[in-house]
């Protein structure tokens, strides 16, 4: 029975852990690399290339192709192994077998094969940009939260400061040292701040529901992150130069690897195009049999009269006539030959070359060049745009990020200014110096000061870690 009660307690303990799970930014990336959509779609494309090259692969092989046919034939027919007409019933088969190789294709084999390593490679720079770009999306999905959570605490925070006002604001207008329109206020400013504290709860709970249906968990009510520890972590990204960090795109980004691959794709198709100018020599070798159950007829000597006179012409100036002897045969009907010894009787091969010259096929092949050599200039084009849009992106990153650290930096600056102006109005107020009117404006800038920081905290964050993809750290060891 303990033991029964020990399992319980265990199970019930487990399923309470597992529902107050609070999910970490590492683990939100891990678990939308392994179940995004997008990335799974990318996974299947570099799959299918592996079925190109094996086909790529496959045409250096020969080819071997079994057939037979098995019929019954009913009235006038010839008869497959005598070939001759015969009016019967009879049922027939037939077996071949047939090998071909190709000698020589225009090297479009080759080609064939390098264009699916090529495709492959490209696969799987495109696999890369997609993880990269869904771990971003999932960093910036998951600071939000964060950035809520955060500003949802100023608000209880200072809340908080706002009941303790009020509770004293009453007691001051109770002994008489206050008005009643103070008190009416700071009620009025708790009210506001707890209207904004049920704002901030949606909020964070509508980015928490973006970021499960990112993630593709449908457990919404339970879901949750883990919302400390979460600093500004600076690998020395900040102190790099642009010129370093372009530097490091163009070695280590996606997008201009893809590019180039493209390219090389596109010569590839080219030089497809122009092997079917070439002529085409194929070797081949074939074997054939055959069976049929139909009788036939077979001409034999007759035993009892082997040889017959007969006259073949007449001797001109005598009239005599010429004559001579033949061989009398009698016709007799024999049965078929065993099935296995007609297949060895019947069986018989072929094997030859064979040569394609193309001559003209109606400007297909020109055209066919024309095209290709028209998507590998445009695919060169996508490349220099590319690298044209990387350089943009970057020296945009490295300026975002260079202006959201001074944007940070002010926002400090301006919660230290705010705090001790809210910190005077407090004590005026507290003496009776000031109205309650402008200590709400006061308290009201210095919360807005503190939401400003958090703004500006997490979105430096997020623009440092931009920096750091562009430079060429990877996502999974993006640190914050």
């Amino acid at each position: 029975m303990k033991k029964i009660v020990s399992l319980i307690i265990v199970l019930i303990t487990l399923g309470v852990n597992a529902q107050n799970k609070k999910w970490t930014l590492t683990e939100c990336v891990e678990h939308a690399l392994e179940n995004n959509i997008s990335v799974k779609q990318s996974e299947l494309n570099l799959e299918a290339t592996d079925i190109d090259r094996l086909l790529a692969l496959g045409n250096f092989m020969p080819s071997l192709n079994l057939s037979s046919s098995v019929s019954e034939n009913t009235g006038l027919s010839f008869n497959p192994v005598t070939n001759n007409a015969q009016t019967t019933t009879f049922l027939s088969f037939t077996g071949r077998g047939n090998i071909g190789y190709t000698l020589f294709d225009g090297l479009r084999n080759i080609r064939e094969v390098q264009r699916a390593k090529i495709a492959k490679l490209a696969s799987q720079y495109r696999l890369l940009k997609m993880k990269d770009d869904i771990s971003l999306l999932v960093a910036n999905s998951f600071l939000q939260v964060i950035l809520n959570k955060a500003n949802l605490e100023v608000l209880q925070s200072q809340n908080e400061v706002t009941i303790e006002q009020m509770e004293r604001t009453q007691q001051l207008v109770d002994a008489g040292s206050l008005p009643q329109g103070d008190l009416l206020e700071i009620r009025a400013i708790n009210a506001s701040e707890l209207q904004n504290i049920v704002n901030a709860e949606n909020q964070i709970q509508i980015s928490l529901i973006s970021l499960a249906q990112l993630l593709l968990i449908k457990d919404y009510e339970t879901f949750d992150v883990q919302d400390a520890g979460y600093n500004i972590v600076d690998g020395g990204i900040a102190d790099k130069s642009v010129s370093e960090i372009m530097s490091g795109a163009r070695d280590n980004r996606s997008e201009i690897k893809i590019a180039e691959q493209d390219v090389e794709l596109a010569k590839k198709d080219v030089q497809l195009a122009k092997g079917n100018y070439l002529p085409t020599l194929s070797a081949f070798f074939g074997y054939d049999t055959r069976f049929t159950n139909a009788q036939s007829f077979i001409q034999d000597l007759d035993p009892d009269e082997p040889l017959v006179t007969q006259q073949i012409g007449v001797v001109e100036a005598t009239g005599q006539p010429v004559v001579g002897q033949f061989p009398n045969t009698i016709t007799r009907q024999a049965g078929a030959e065993p099935f296995f010894n007609q297949l060895y009787q019947n069986d018989g091969i072929g094997y030859g070359l064979s040569l394609n010259i193309p001559i003209f096929n109606g400007f297909s092949t020109r055209s066919n060049v024309k095209r290709s050599e028209i998507n590998l200039r445009r695919s060169n084009f996508q490349l220099e745009q590319a690298e044209l849009d990387l350089e943009s992106n970057v020296y945009q990153a490295y300026v975002d990020a260079k202006g959201s650290l001074k944007s940070y930096e002010a926002a400090k600056s301006a919660v230290e200014s705010q705090e001790l102006a809210y910190d005077y109005a407090k004590e005026r107020y507290d003496v009776g110096l000031t109205n309650a009117f402008d200590f709400s404006q006061s308290k009201l800038r210095y919360d807005n000061s503190k939401i400003d920081m958090n703004n500006a905290k997490y979105d430096y964050i997020f623009k440092l870690k931009v920096l750091e993809l562009y430079f060429g750290v990877p996502a999974n060891e993006l640190k914050f």
